[in-house]
């Protein structure tokens, strides 16, 4: 039976990784049916909406969705159309798989690491408020309840996949509340997972422990506007945020994306890198039970990567979009 799959192109290169992405998931052999939304900037034009009410019941309905970049404006315009798809379809887990990339350069070497975070509320969750002329109040929300399920996610994950660790992330020694909570909630789920060893670490001494000896971690735990930033410096340790893939799991819906910008300045050219979006198709193949698939496709990126073929301009090489797909269809 066909699995029916929302899919969002996104604005800038986003079409483009797209339309990769697809032709490499028709070579794996799995029947995908594609059900095609717009979000961003693409939406904007055709609905006045970045994120219209049929993409949303399009990814409620099927369960699952792929996505590509979609921008969002600096300092002003409309909000996240990313941010308000988690909202709609509480997508409280972004997990973000980190590892070396065979084939791929960079100083840091068997870094092999996975990024929770929770989704829904903090910082990162945008609520303001202008209170006066030249003050605007920020407030971040953390409540046990949102803690827990990102807390016992990312436990069964460990338990899961064979990790062996997770560490919580937290300046708790200043937010003695709202990060007090967060690592009062995660101590008790620790808990009940006695065979994963467990640690906290404050989130400045994490980010230069991570540039120094990344192999030494394994899961880590993070509120929202954390995990926005530390993911990042984690992409950075293995390539770029052109080549790590991106899961927001929910309930009752997935989406699969991008993480990296919709880079307008390359649209068009046929030159931009698809491999965040063909990774994330990897966790995606995995999520819909289509196991073998998933592996086959993990196998045949690495071995793309190792032969050079795949390797597009920001990786030091010279292949096109097309290429990399077609290096690694070669490879199924």
């Amino acid at each position: 039976m066909p699995h029916r799959i929302t899919l969002i192109p996104g604005d800038g290169i986003g079409p483009e990784v797209a339309e990769a992405t697809k032709t490499v998931l028709a070579a794996t052999g799995v029947s995908l049916v594609w059900d095609e939304q717009d979000a961003g900037l693409a939406a904007i034009e055709k609905t006045g909406d970045a994120l219209p009410e049929a993409t949303i019941e399009s990814c409620r309905s099927n369960g699952v969705a792929l996505k590509g970049p979609t921008t969002t404006p600096v300092g002003g315009g409309h909000t996240s159309a990313n941010v308000r798809l988690r909202r709609e379809l509480d997508l409280y887990a972004s997990v973000r798989p980190t590892k070396t990339i065979p084939g791929v350069e960079t100083p840091y070497k068997d870094v092999d690491l996975v990024v929770f975070r929770e989704n829904t509320e903090g910082l990162y969750s945008g609520l303001e408020n202008r209170v006066a002329d030249g003050v605007v109040l920020s407030i971040k929300v953390v409540t046990a309840q949102a803690t827990d399920r990102i807390a016992r996610a990312a436990f069964e994950y460990a338990v899961k996949n064979g990790r062996k660790s997770v560490a919580a992330v937290h300046k708790a020694n200043i937010m003695k509340l709202g990060d007090g909570l967060f690592l009062e909630r995660v101590n008790r789920i620790a808990k009940e997972y006695p065979q994963i060893e467990y640690s906290e670490v404050i989130i400045d001494a994490l980010c230069m422990r991570l540039v120094r000896e990344p192999q030494k971690f394994d899961v880590l735990l993070m509120e929202n506007l954390y995990g926005d930033i530390v993911s990042d410096l984690c992409s950075g340790l293995v390539g770029g945020l052109g080549v790590v893939p991106g899961a927001n799991i929910g309930s009752e819906a997935a989406v699969f994306e991008a993480v990296h910008g919709s880079a307008p300045d390359i649209a068009g050219k046929g030159v931009a890198n698809p491999l965040g979006l063909i990774k994330s198709a990897v966790l995606m193949l995995e999520h819909i039970g289509e196991l073998s698939a998933s592996e086959r496709l993990a196998n045949a990126i690495n071995d793309a990567m190792v032969s050079g073929e795949a390797l597009t301009a920001d990786l030091g090489g010279s292949a096109k979009t097309a290429d990399v797909a077609d290096a690694i269809i070669s490879r199924l």
